[in-house]
């Protein structure tokens, strides 16, 4: 079986899902093949949060603090009923390592970012209710910042953006295992493996987005194309018995970390940590020292609640290789081409939740002059989401 499409993505997370729809959205014919599942690994392992990430203003990442507050914004207006405001807390005690100047100054450039909408305003909560604020830990505590971000169910949100593609026209082999792409005259031919049998698809324009996989569906495409050093770091979760009624706290683990201690489904959820990966990304799974990392820091914050585990998952982050802790890495999506001028590949390595819709409209920007010239279907920027 053989089919023409403009664009063949690989991989049905939620930046392949986003690209699927962005460029249908855009006119073209997209195919989209995912091996195991919708959101199956990455997309349903985050913290389940549509921020602009408040801690990467300490490394100087503004435009992407400022794209992500966009990207939320948008979120917010098209998909209401998957991606909610929430209050987050940011508590300073005394062996906190930045003091209430510094969280001041950062939420104030946060709210800047933000164009200071109702809803980038922050306060400082008075002391005569920290108690109501689900068990925190007052001891030593100087002060508590309260301002606004949304969580979200980061596989429903990936599905719904799969949907709106395919409502689009775009198609979607599932199971469809990609075996390999050669180079022709007019893009590439892509073979793939299907339960009926191998098929092939002669697309003018493909996109790697297979997240932790990125590079194994590389190696499998002639010409070979230079991969980029990177390296997979782990991100584990905890979900702990008892559900928190005052949203989300942005704390500080032992190490300086951040972590987060959140209401999820009518439990809580703690995470994340960042633990140099190796082996096969389909078998990552929380290590024991990350477990018991993210309980400490549960403890130290909640001492009177309950901790009992119920659930804990892992998934994986594409990062640059580089020296120092993975903490401090620029979190900007990488763009890796099969050539400088008028590409016809385009691998994406990393990316933010928060910014599926950004990365998506990067991705077809570069791909453009190579594609065909169709009239646009819709704006995936209005586009409604449902759920």
């Amino acid at each position: 079986m053989t089919g023409q499409h403009d664009l063949v993505v690989i991989g049905g997370g939620i930046h392949g899902a986003g690209v699927a729809q962005a460029a249908a959205a855009a006119g073209y014919t997209a195919l989209v093949l995912e091996q195991s599942g919708i959101a199956s690994a990455t997309s349903c392992r985050s913290s389940k949060l549509i921020h602009g990430g408040l801690r990467y203003l300490e490394s100087g990442q503004f435009n992407l603090v400022r794209e992500s507050l966009r990207e939320r914004d948008i979120l917010l207006r098209i998909a209401p009923q998957l991606v909610r405001l929430v209050p987050f807390h940011i508590p300073v005690y005394r062996h906190t390592a930045r003091r209430p100047w510094q969280i001041r100054a950062g939420l104030s450039l946060y709210a800047l970012l933000g164009n200071l909408r109702r809803h980038a305003w922050f306060a400082a909560l008075p002391r005569a209710q920290w108690g109501e604020l689900d068990g925190l830990a007052t001891e030593n505590l100087q002060a508590v910042f309260r301002y606004q971000d949304a969580q979200t169910d980061d596989a429903a949100l990936t599905l719904a953006v799969m949907r709106s593609a395919q409502s689009l026209g775009a198609q979607l082999v599932l199971p469809g295992e990609f075996l390999a792409a050669q180079r022709t005259a007019s893009g590439y031919a892509v073979r793939y493996r299907t339960p009926r049998g191998e098929a092939e698809s002669h697309c003018t324009a493909l996109v790697n987005a297979a997240g932790p996989w990125i590079n194994t569906v590389l190696a499998r495409i002639t010409p070979q194309v230079p991969p980029p050093a990177i390296e997979l770091v782990q991100g584990a979760h905890i979900v702990l018995d008892g559900a928190l009624q005052r949203g989300v706290y942005y704390t500080e683990a032992e190490d300086g970390r951040a972590v987060f201690v959140m209401p999820w489904r009518g439990m809580t959820l703690v995470g994340t940590t960042e633990t140099h990966f190796r082996g096969d990304p389909a078998r990552v799974r929380p290590l024991p020292a990350e477990v018991e990392y993210l309980l400490r820091t549960f403890h130290r914050y909640f001492p009177e609640r309950d901790a009992s585990l119920r659930d804990q998952f892992a998934g994986l982050r594409v990062l640059p290789l580089a020296q120092g802790t993975a903490f401090h890495r620029p979190r900007e999506t990488l763009y890796r081409t099969d050539t400088p001028e008028q590409p016809h590949l385009v691998n994406i390595y990393g990316g933010k939740l928060t910014g599926y819709r950004a990365t998506a409209r990067k991705a077809l920007t570069l791909l453009r002059a190579a594609l065909p010239v169709r009239p646009a279907r819709a704006d995936t920027a209005t586009l409604r989401l449902k759920d």
